[in-house]
């Protein structure tokens, strides 16, 4: 069990409070990147072993790798630190994962929502999560060999998603690939390889945990930025900006929210407030889209300024490449080895 940790606060007591109650014996470790507020004495006080690295050494996927190399089990669970796990089976039921295919390399489960969230919140995330398995069952995904040198454009969306804040990977086949050390996205980036390299992913709606974050207007917009400059960084993907286009997503979306909110039979005096705020999350999350997927095209300062984790550069990745395919033969071969 590994997680990356900088001032979790409480949110990690409570995933770690979680951990202690699960059905499957695990190690846990810690890797630390600077905390000030206690979080290394909660670690310690749940029996973690704990890594400290500095703040400027921490990356999403290097961190992660020092993770995968000091961990000593066959199957890594990774959980962010405010992702806490819904009951004491969720550990038990991610590693069930590795059992519904031979090649199943990776393995995530869903988030759900806190229960102070709110409702635009509450049905984004119920929405995206239980699209992913639509009979509610668990799901596999694997590529063809025709389909494995699709651009990673086309592995946008469902088929290519995969979250490391709710995880478990193999080690065998981290040996073959592991984590690129990108700004961000690196749970997508690792999820195209692996399944470019032949192994296959794995959904397990029942492993799920509490993750959900509740934003000012303005974190929003900046968070909204963040992941679609990610998008267009490893898929290469650029939010369509026609009028039309555009106009069809906000009505599409409101037509959305007006369903769940007479579905939940929202009182009549809420209602207004409900679907202004929907909407208003709606434009504010559009707005980050098209700003973020254009990322390329603002000069530094605005990134900088737009950027929830205030990050000025563009990094674009290249997994369509001739050197994207490299650690992806290797694994290929590892995982007809299996």
């Amino acid at each position: 069990m590994a997680i990356p940790v900088r001032d979790g606060g409480q949110a990690l007591a409570r995933s770690l409070d979680a951990l202690t109650r699960q059905t499957v014996a695990h190690e846990l470790l810690i890797c630390d990147s600077g905390s000030r507020d206690g979080s290394l004495a909660t670690a310690r006080a749940h029996g973690a072993h704990v890594l400290q690295i500095e703040p400027r050494a921490f990356s999403h996927g290097a961190t992660r790798n020092l993770l995968m190399e000091r961990a000593r089990g066959a199957r890594v669970a990774m959980l962010s630190q405010d992702a806490e796990p819904a009951d004491e089976r969720w550990l038990e039921r991610l590693l069930s994962g590795f059992e519904l295919a031979h090649d199943v390399a990776i393995v995530f489960g869903p988030y759900l929502p806190r229960r102070d969230a709110r409702p635009a919140v509450r049905w984004e995330l119920e929405e995206w999560f239980s699209s992913l398995a639509c009979d509610g069952g668990p799901r596999v995904d694997r590529l063809s060999k025709d389909e494995r040198a699709l651009p990673a454009r086309e592995l946008v969306g469902r088929r290519g998603f995969f979250t490391d804040a709710n995880s478990c990977i193999s080690r065998q086949a981290w040996s073959q690939i592991c984590f690129r050390e990108v700004p961000y996205a690196e749970d997508r980036v690792l999820a195209i390889e692996m399944l470019r390299a032949g192994y296959a992913k794995a959904f397990v709606p029942d492993a799920r945990v509490w993750h959900s974050h509740e934003y000012t207007s303005v974190q929003e917009l900046r968070r909204c930025f963040d992941e679609w400059r990610g998008l267009r960084e490893v898929y290469g993907w650029r939010e369509p900006a026609s009028p039309a286009r555009i106009a069809r997503r906000l009505r599409g979306e409101l037509a959305a929210a007006r369903r769940r909110a007479r579905a939940e039979r929202v009182p009549a005096g809420r209602w207004r407030v409900v679907l202004a705020a929907s909407a208003w999350r709606s434009m504010l999350r559009l707005a980050g889209a098209l700003l973020g997927s254009r990322a390329d095209r603002l000069p530094a300062p605005a990134r900088r300024l737009l950027s929830l984790e205030r990050r000025s550069g563009f990094a674009p990745l290249d997994l369509n490449g001739e050197g994207a395919h490299g650690q992806s033969a290797r694994a290929e071969r590892g995982a007809a080895d299996e």
